[in-house]
């Protein structure tokens, strides 16, 4: 191997690296748009939107094996699931008594929307977020 090609190595490396953060701002901003119409009353995002922040997670997150990237793939994927689960298991005070139910999904989209607000900062200053 000459030296062109260790150059041409770490370009694709690179310029796969750019692609994970591309991909990686584009799942935030999904997940933004999600987060902030859940916590706003009468504004709610589709979750078509979601479902589709989640699919480009799950589909990029073996391309960003053993880079930064893993952290915030993963982190996004767990927040949705989190939250998925935590609506599911307060779903049933919607149907009993209004008020807790409303109180308990603020309190979920406020935690989804610090995840991915935490998550943005941590992806604009390239570090990797906790497992």
């Amino acid at each position: 191997m000459d030296r062109n090609d260790i150059v041409d190595v770490r370009a694709v490396d690179q310029a796969t690296l750019d692609g994970l953060r591309a991909w990686g701002w584009v799942s935030y901003i999904l997940h933004l748009i999600v987060a902030v119409t859940a916590v706003l009353p009468g504004t709610q995002a589709s979750v078509a939107l979601l479902l589709l922040a989640l699919v480009i997670d799950l589909v990029k997150r073996s391309a960003a094996e053993g880079s930064w990237h893993a952290s915030h793939f993963s982190w996004r994927i767990r927040s949705v699931l989190w939250c998925g689960v935590l609506y599911i298991i307060t779903a049933p005070l919607w149907l009993v008594f209004i008020i807790p139910g409303w109180i308990a999904w603020g309190l979920i989209s406020l935690w989804f929307l610090y995840r991915i607000v935490r998550g943005m900062l941590a992806m604009s200053r390239s570090e990797p977020l906790p497992l």
